[in-house]
């Protein structure tokens, strides 16, 4: 099969294609990649051995700018190098992940005749999502509960993990972060762009927090800060590779509340809390998410507003004396094979 895939913006965006990706290069498919100039998404495409396309794209904003104007000249320019490329390529199907990036390809696959599989990572779906809903095959969902209007076909799927995620190693994971795992150890990850919020509050509390935990911090490109250097707290801009080994190192996380993020969690059997973005910087998908996962037991959530002061660590230590309660729902909860069944419904389209 030839597929073209994409999606980006975030890495929420990116890595649940790449999953997909890696299975489909070994049974000898072509993968394609189609994306922005500058998105992290090519960054995270780089090393898949696909070919990557550049598209002009402009942002989807929900709020008046006049960016907008010069944005939807790009969203246009984009449908139009979509189309071409589809025309060139003749793939057998568009797998698209969402992000403004996607809006303009999965309309000029349309245009082109070429079948189109959507996934939408949050409870609720984006903006981008909601555009494409009535011209894509399927649209499929992370959450069971997630509907999309003007969807001709509805799929749970489940969102797919990370080939070797689940296959970390907590020695060497301790090893990489130079860590003794002599206390608990903390993950810190603030989504594929870092948590300026996140950053500032752990670094504020760094001493109260080490007497507690060994830290390992995922900060973020250009975030890692070298005057908080000291034994026992371990800070990185973004991990790939040695991800799954300190996520097998870690007791407990600390996270933003992204889709994609959150069900890796989940799958890791993760004792988390979730600090979700709040709606001056979202459109508040991720203040959803994290209901979901304290709902279903998994999580514990707290606001932004609510960590003044010491109050992070307060909510840690709460953690902490959660885990026990945590870990049995989490072994509990069953995620589907997002993996498997994605892959049957890519054959069932081509065919």
């Amino acid at each position: 099969m030839r597929i073209l895939f994409t999606g980006g913006g975030t890495a929420g965006h990116v890595t649940p294609n790449l999953a997909l990706m890696a299975t489909l290069a070994e049974q000898g498919d072509e993968i394609h990649y189609a994306g922005s100039r500058d998105g992290i998404e090519r960054e995270l495409v780089a090393s898949t051995g696909a070919r990557y396309h550049v598209l002009p794209t402009g942002k989807l904003r929900r709020y008046l700018s006049l960016e907008n104007l010069t944005d939807l000249f790009r969203v246009l320019a984009g449908i139009g190098v979509g189309w071409r490329l589809c025309r060139r390529l003749k793939p057998q199907l568009v797998f698209s992940k969402g992000g403004f990036v996607s809006v303009p390809v999965v309309l000029g696959a349309r245009l082109a005749g070429i079948p189109v599989i959507a996934h939408e990572s949050d409870l609720t779906p984006g903006l981008a999502t909601r555009i494409v809903a009535r011209f894509v095959a399927v649209v499929c969902t992370n959450f069971p509960e997630t509907r999309v209007a003007g969807a001709r076909r509805l799929e749970y799927t489940g969102s797919p993990i990370r080939r070797g995620l689940l296959a970390g190693d907590r020695a060497r994971g301790l090893a990489f972060a130079g860590l003794a795992g002599e206390r608990p150890v903390l993950m810190i990850v603030g989504g594929s762009l870092g948590s300026a919020f996140l950053n500032a509050r752990v670094r504020t509390l760094l001493p109260q927090l080490l007497e507690r935990f060994e830290i390992i911090h995922v900060c973020g490109r250009g975030n890692t800060d070298p005057d908080a250097a000291r034994p026992g707290y371990a800070q990185f801009e973004f991990v790939t590779e040695p991800f799954a080994d300190l996520l097998a190192a870690a007791d407990l996380v600390l996270s933003r509340a992204g889709a994609n993020a959150l069900m890796e969690l989940v799958a890791a059997r993760r004792p988390m809390l979730l600090v979700p973005l709040t709606t001056a910087g979202s459109r508040g998908d991720q203040i959803e998410n994290a209901d979901w996962a304290v709902a279903h037991g998994l999580a514990r959530r707290v606001v932004e507003s609510e960590l003044e002061g010491t109050a992070l660590v307060d909510e840690l230590d709460a953690l902490l004396a959660q885990r026990e309660d945590l870990d049995r729902a989490l072994a509990g909860f069953e995620l589907p094979d997002a993996s498997s069944r994605l892959l049957e419904l890519i054959r069932e389209q081509v065919r």
